[in-house]
């Protein structure tokens, strides 16, 4: 008589619950859940943060994957500011101007919309990373929530190392050495129904399904059900099949989820590649605003890489 093998996520939880994390001096971090987010307080965003306290915004950042910082009255450009400071260019969304609405004068670089009864669709309601089609994807993503309803519309977050390490070692052996096509035409015509300026395409772009993170050096599962079309060493059957169980795994496996609670003022931030995210959409016809500013880097997920510099 066999067992099934399904013992790997508690052994992943622990390692991860018990790895040794140096105490923070000039911050304060409390974790929301063991496994994802946290809520960081002592910092105001709407000033430059010296470099002491942003070193440990980044390591709680890398720690937990998804923060969230409460009362901050941050404008339009200490938000942008705020992100430069985790890379060298900010995103500009291909869908930014023509399927997303926000207030005053369009800015390329901050992504704004708002979310209302006679809203279609809105951003995120799905699980995904944001534009993993890219050729080198958003990094981090520093989201402002303008206006929450008066109850739900939280965000959800789910770990993608640990993702990667509930799954069995022969699942594992499997996925080393594919890649996957990550196709912009899925998540915004299929979506939301966007097509692309006459004579271009949206991105599509070819990564590896299991990736390992230039700060942490941790493998982590590098495939959604929002953008990823097909795993490119594999038959049209079995890349559905393989998709469509590693998307439910991410979608079932509460315990490497959680979800944060959007207030008045606050921001989070998240880790892109090693997180993905789903926008709750149970409030409606109430209403949810919100302004993303995202980074790019210009590195794109490698299997195997040395740790970038970013990491020291």
């Amino acid at each position: 008589m066999s067992f099934y093998k399904d013992f790997n996520d508690k052994v992943a939880i622990e390692a991860w619950n018990t790895e040794k994390r140096k105490p923070y001096e000039t911050i304060e971090v409390r974790q929301i859940s063991p496994t994802i987010g946290a809520e960081i307080s002592g910092v105001d965003l709407s000033k430059d943060l010296i470099d002491a306290q942003f070193a440990e915004v980044r390591r709680a950042l890398d720690e937990n994957l998804a923060v969230i910082f409460r009362d901050q009255n941050v404008s339009k450009e200490a938000h942008k500011k705020l992100a430069l400071r985790f890379g060298k260019t900010l995103h500009r969304h291909e869908l930014g101007a023509s399927r997303f609405k926000g207030a005053g004068e369009f800015d390329p670089e901050v992504l704004s919309w708002k979310t209302g009864r006679d809203s279609r669709f809105t951003a995120g309601d799905g699980w995904h990373p944001d534009v993993s089609c890219d050729p080198s994807p958003i990094a981090y993503s520093l989201l402002r929530v303008t206006k929450t309803p008066p109850v739900g519309g939280d965000t959800a977050f789910a770990n993608m190392y640990l993702a990667y390490e509930f799954l069995s070692d022969p699942i594992k052996n499997l996925l080393e050495g594919l890649t996957a096509i990550h196709d912009g035409s899925l998540a915004w015509t299929a979506g939301y129904g966007a097509q692309p300026t006459p004579g271009k395409t949206y991105p599509q772009s070819e990564h590896p399904v299991v990736a390992t993170h230039p700060r942490t050096g941790r493998k982590y599962l590098y495939v959604n059900a929002s953008f990823t079309s097909h795993i490119v060493q594999l038959t049209r059957k079995e890349s559905d099949a393989i998709l469509a169980l590693l998307n439910r795994h991410v979608e079932s496996q509460l315990a490497l989820q959680t979800r944060i609670h959007w207030s008045a003022n606050a921001l989070v931030i998240w880790d892109n590649w090693a997180a993905q995210h789903h926008a709750i959409w149970d409030y409606y016809p109430e209403e949810r605003w919100g302004e993303r500013v995202s980074v790019v880097t210009g590195e794109a997920p490698r299997a195997s890489q040395n740790l970038s510099e970013a990491a020291e």
